[in-house]
């Protein structure tokens, strides 16, 4: 189906809805579809960004600036994922105990608003890797529009480019708490420690990258094409020295570069089994 198809297909999906509570992240996919969403429903639409530790202040204030570009209406909730019974335990299906919460908080919105529906930003490319979070999605019935009408990665940001929208060609993002292997516990204290280094990585230039925390140890992942950047002299000693101050005790360059869901690598047969 062309693009285009794509486009006129969700329009129609989502006027059928009526109107929708958005979980807006300020990302590729949830900003394109508040887009969208606004564009059809108007006022009968409203966007919701919860905060927490893992959610870093540039991100929510680049959020806020979104949603307002749009022009859609934006409420901010709390989310606290480290109060979440077993959430801190980091288990392989974190990201579901972590959305059951959201989903039912937006949900809670949306009973406020007289709204029926609770939609999320999923695509079709995200049946490609292991997300738990879907589950929850399913238990709790939030609908997932640009799934179900086909839009991959690059349909999202080739429409959000023709819609003028800031984030087409934003890097991917996740939440920090994809930061750790499954079974470290997350704490605010290594939160912070990982948040501090990603910025410390984009006031440099970098783009595309994850800082994993591994104990005492930063894993660094950056795209191809930046490698050659980490290994000048003076950004290289500079990126260990803040580092090392942040409370990492070894800093390290992954060589094969930053890959999606590169924590999952390590527990491919439990993750199967969770399937």
């Amino acid at each position: 189906m062309k693009l285009e198809e794509k486009y006129e297909n969700l329009k129609k999906y989502i006027e059928k809805l009526g109107s929708a509570v958005i979980a807006f992240s300020g990302g590729v996919d949830s900003t394109f579809l508040a887009k969208v969403c606004y564009d059809v429903l108007k006022d009968r639409c409203v966007a919701v960004t919860a905060t927490s530790s893992t959610y870093p202040q540039r991100e929510f204030k680049e959020a806020q600036e979104l949603a307002k570009q749009i022009g859609i209406r934006h409420r901010i909730i709390r989310s606290e994922e480290l109060e979440i019974e077993g959430f801190s335990k980091n288990p392989i299906d974190r990201c579901y105990y972590c959305k059951s919460e959201l989903f039912s908080k937006l949900k809670n919105v949306a009973e406020e608003e007289g709204i029926e529906y609770v939609l999320d930003g999923t695509n079709y490319d995200d049946t490609g890797d292991f997300r738990p979070g879907r589950r929850a999605a399913r238990e709790l019935g939030v609908k997932s529009p640009l799934l179900e009408c086909g839009f991959t990665k690059n349909d999202i940001r080739e429409m959000s480019k023709i819609l003028g929208l800031p984030t087409w060609n934003k890097p991917a993002y996740a939440c920090l708490s994809s930061r750790f292997p499954y079974g470290q516990e997350i704490t605010d204290q290594k939160l912070s420690m990982v948040d501090k280094a990603e910025e410390y990585l984009l006031k440099l230039g970098f783009v595309g990258f994850r800082v994993r925390h591994h104990g005492d140890i930063a894993r660094i992942e950056l795209d191809q094409k930046q490698i050659n950047m980490m290994l000048d002299e003076s950004v290289r000693k500079n990126v260990v020295l803040k580092l090392k101050e942040i409370g990492f005790k070894y800093v390290s360059l992954d060589l094969e570069g930053y890959r999606t869901g590169s924590m999952n690598e390590a527990v491919v047969e439990l993750i199967n089994d969770v399937r």
